[in-house]
């Protein structure tokens, strides 16, 4: 796939584009459960399915990033918990959470491939700041990047177009010169779309493999 206009900038998603969060909030959440005594032979998918939808509520400004890990939490174990309650349980996923993240091998390629042909790097997540700041910090991403726009710091998330307007203008770009790159087809991929703007679903186990859709199965095959 080759990103064919200039001038062009590059906005990557994060989680799932570039770093591993969801082998990482598998393997956590299994232990943990273990550790809360939680006997759920499929607790990783059961996780997955919660956070997603609390996780949305977040996004769509319903409830605060901190009450989306507390009902997370209350979810999951099926129980009434107080905020502190539900917060320092959430802490036991936590920790296990962020030991595990990792960078996918294809990311610090790409990206420096995108810099290296002149366009400006944008990563564009719905993740909090102060969270994406330790993964950016983690692994040496900060130098890598032109800008990091964080949903915390705008009113909504992707898929709202407020998120691209942020991220595109970031750098003074229009959504026409700019090219969105990432792993969720509503979010990422039909966002950008219906805002105007090129994209890219990174599509790493083929789940979309027979849509008519622009992918790709790694960010190797991407060409700037």
């Amino acid at each position: 796939m080759t990103a064919a206009r200039t001038p062009c900038a590059v906005v990557f998603d994060l989680d799932e584009t570039l770093l591993d969060q969801s082998s990482a909030a598998d393997a956590a959440v299994i232990d943990w459960a273990c550790e809360l005594g939680i006997a759920d032979a499929d607790v990783a998918r059961t996780w997955s399915r919660i956070s997603t939808r609390h996780f949305a509520r977040y996004q769509a400004r319903e409830i605060s990033f901190e009450d989306q890990r507390r009902e997370r939490v209350r979810e999951l174990l099926g129980r009434s918990l107080t905020d502190d309650e539900a917060s320092r349980t959430f802490c036991g996923y936590l920790d296990r959470y962020e030991s595990g993240w990792k960078i996918f091998p294809d990311a610090l390629p790409a990206m420096r491939r995108a810099r290296a042909a002149g366009r400006p790097v944008v990563i564009l997540t719905n993740g909090d700041r102060t969270q994406q700041l330790r993964k950016l910090d983690r692994f040496a991403l900060s130098g890598e990047i032109d800008a990091l726009v964080c949903s915390s710091d705008i009113p909504f998330g992707k898929p709202h177009a407020t998120a691209f307007i942020a991220a595109t203008r970031e750098l003074g770009y229009s959504e026409v010169d700019s090219l969105m790159i990432g792993d969720s087809l509503s979010g990422d991929y039909q966002g950008a779309i219906d805002f105007g703007m090129r994209a890219v679903l990174i599509d790493r186990a083929g789940t979309h493999r027979n849509r008519a859709i622009n992918s790709v199965s790694s960010l190797d095959d991407l060409a700037f």
